[in-house]
């Protein structure tokens, strides 16, 4: 579980390393967690694959739909733009949605992103259709640019020697209706035996081994 900035959503993700996403992942994502399932990948990766993010897909259609250009305008009231791109089912799943399909497009997914620099372009082309029940989320190219979940799941792969590919899901609180707080992750967290981790100890990392790599 990633908990990101009070100053900016002040909520907590609750993660797993695409590679090894089985159903009962998406299951108790779904029920414990209950936000967006998504699927997070490294900024190079969805350059090689020609991924961009949804807002400048409707930005460079507003010339025949004007409306686009303005469902594309501005930022979240946190103050970072979406970092949504499309949505996709593998092609070996039925409806996409049920924990099944969206753990195979998810765990399927992982394996475009590793082998990028071989197979993965003509995977991604031949086994994937959109739209689909898996929506794409591009992380920026540092958190310096960019600290929100995505950026920080990613890094938290790269950390790990994983598979810079993650799904990411909103932890959200059936009583009030809004995230949940940190004080009931931590204890769901401390109950359920999941590490959680605060943005600044990713950030605190990425400082230290970026100065590191100068010297």
């Amino acid at each position: 579980m990633v908990h990101d900035d009070k100053e900016r959503e002040d909520e907590v993700d609750m993660v797993v390393a695409a590679e090894h996403v089985k159903p009962r992942h998406i299951s108790i994502m779904r029920r414990h967690a209950g936000g967006l399932i998504c699927l997070a990948i490294k900024n190079e990766i969805s350059v090689k694959l020609g991924l961009t993010y949804m807002h400048d897909m409707l930005q460079r259609l507003s010339n025949i739909t004007p409306l686009f250009s303005k469902l594309a305008y501005g930022k979240a009231p946190y103050g970072d733009r979406p970092s949504f791109s499309i949505s996709i089912n593998h092609h070996d799943t039925y409806t996409g949605v049920t924990d099944i399909d969206r753990a195979l497009t998810i765990n399927k997914m992982s394996e475009v992103c590793k082998n990028i620099n071989s197979t993965g372009l003509a995977d991604f082309a031949t086994n994937f259709h959109a739209p689909g029940h898996v929506p794409i989320l591009i992380a920026s190219k540092s958190l310096q640019e960019r600290a929100g979940h995505t950026e920080l799941c990613v890094y938290l792969m790269d950390l790990a020697g994983l598979t810079p590919a993650v799904a990411i899901c909103e932890m959200l609180d059936s009583c009030n209706y809004r995230s949940l707080s940190v004080e009931k992750a931590k204890k769901y967290a401390s109950k359920s035996g999941i590490p959680i981790l605060e943005a600044n100890q990713l950030k605190n990392v990425q400082t230290s081994v970026t100065a590191s790599r100068i010297s």
